[in-house]
């Protein structure tokens, strides 16, 4: 992917729906897995605090029943027990004084001392950090009834567990479902953008090519928005289409009508010129009449080719004929004309390459090029007229050092009638280009041109190669 390409990606549709598709379902995610461990952690918290109350109660109701020694009797009774043997029990006077403390042996990280220089507080919860200060005794205290303070606490080592394991979990999924927002994202941005893509497919398609308007963008039949625009663009070039084919048949028509009077005109100003004792303004006014009669003559009938070789009716002589051959016989007409311009014409022509080609139409195709290739070389340039083999295609390449043609140019000089602007000084009827595509297409070959202002023009004609037997 080039560096162009890769500047223009975030500017793309695609791309923005894709970010935002695959952020809005990366976001979702986290937020669900936020929630989750906000819940969880609540959770926990929330039960191991009920728990701590339960057993405060219970001690309390115990103290009030036999004092200490019946606390000692219940903590040797749920010893027996390892799963119970999880709670912090502390009892001081009114001085804060530990008159009384159990603390498990997996605890002694903890520092009670700590407890003795907190003011006794009853009925709040609060934290008793560890020396590493990663876990915490969450204890509770109730006033008893003699004054005293009874304190019960447990760690909260088992709620980190768990959250850890919660944790680690999560980021194991996360990023397997980040992975799949992206993917996600882009099939759908992708599925979305399908009808958009035919849409400009066939949008550079005839840009190319306008006789590729007979082909229309697939119908999605989503029945949203982009279903109704695809209905309506291939509507218009329903259309459009319509339209070119009444002017292409109206113009054909019309030239077919207009061959009759043209050459009649032309005869009766022929037959005027050989009368004696013309006046001199006569003969001159009938001479430009005679030149411009030629001219739309020769307009006609190259309309009619066209028409006649678009429509298949063109008849061609078709021949096994060496392309070195018809090369030379189409140079050597423009070799005068090259060298009173001051243009340096070369020719090479690799030997032994036959084609099945027409000898008259193709050389008109050939002579459109070359004509073409001088007439846009200033003096001092170069034209070069080459013909090699290309794969299976015999390959002739015309190529000057002239004016160029602009981009904007580049797909239409095909059409009928169609001068650019730098073309406007130079004599012309606009069909020589059109001329020389519906010819070569009649021959099963293809041209193609490449062209930059101010470097010149190479037109490349492909036709197919001929093997000749022995």
């Amino acid at each position: 992917m080039s560096l162009k390409t890769l500047r223009k990606l975030p500017k793309t549709i695609g791309f923005r729906l894709t970010f935002w598709y695959s952020a809005i379902f990366i976001v979702s995610v986290s937020l669900l897995f936020f929630f989750a461990y906000v819940y969880l952690q609540s959770t926990l918290t929330h039960r191991d605090h009920d728990e701590t109350l339960s057993k405060l109660r219970e001690l309390r109701a115990l103290y009030q029943s036999g004092g200490i020694p019946l606390i000692e009797r219940e903590i040797v009774a749920f010893r027996k027990f390892p799963e119970k043997n999880k709670f912090f029990i502390r009892i001081s006077d009114r001085n804060n004084q530990t008159e009384f403390l159990y603390l498990p042996y997996q605890w002694v990280e903890f520092d009670i001392k700590n407890l003795m220089t907190m003011p006794p507080v009853s009925r709040k919860w609060f934290r008793l950090p560890d020396q590493r200060h990663k876990m915490f005794l969450e204890i509770n205290s109730i006033r008893l009834n003699n004054g005293n303070l009874l304190q019960v606490g447990q760690d909260t080592r088992e709620r980190f567990r768990i959250l850890t394991k919660f944790k680690d979990a999560a980021t194991i999924i996360i990023l397997p479902l980040l992975l799949l927002g992206i993917f996600g994202g882009s099939l759908l941005a992708y599925r979305a953008l399908r009808p958009i893509r035919h849409l400009i497919d066939s949008v550079q398609s005839i840009s190319r090519d306008m006789e590729a308007l007979g082909q229309r963008v697939p119908n999605p039949r989503s029945g949203d928005e982009l279903e109704e625009l695809i209905s309506l663009f291939n509507e218009m070039l329903r259309k459009i289409e319509t339209l070119i084919m009444a002017m292409k048949n109206s113009l054909d028509n019309v030239s077919h009508d207009l061959r009759t009077p043209v050459t009649r005109l032309r005869c009766m100003a022929e037959l005027a010129l050989q009368q004696e004792n013309l006046p001199e303004e006569c003969q001159n006014a009938l001479g430009e009449c005679l030149e411009e009669s030629m001219d739309i003559q020769r307009l006609l009938d190259t309309l009619m080719d066209i028409s006649e070789a678009e429509t298949g009716v063109l008849q061609l002589d078709l021949q096994i004929i060496p392309v070195d051959q018809i090369i030379k016989k189409v140079t050597d007409l423009y070799a005068f004309i090259a060298e009173e311009k001051g243009i340096r014409m070369t020719v090479t022509s690799q030997p032994q390459l036959s084609i099945l080609a027409d000898p008259t139409r193709l050389s008109q195709a050939l002579a459109n090029l070359i004509d073409n290739a001088i007439k846009f070389t200033p003096q001092g340039g170069r034209v070069s007229v080459e013909a090699f083999l290309q794969g299976e295609k015999v390959a002739v390449v015309i190529k000057d050092t002239g004016m160029g043609i602009p981009e904007n140019d580049l797909p239409r000089i095909w059409e009928r009638l169609y001068r650019g602007d730098q073309s406007r000084s130079k004599k012309g009827l606009g069909l020589g280009l059109n001329l020389v595509k519906a010819i070569i297409g009649l021959h099963k070959g293809s041209v193609e041109v490449e062209s930059r202002p101010n470097k010149g023009a190479t037109f490349t004609v492909l036709l197919p190669l001929v093997r000749e037997a022995g």
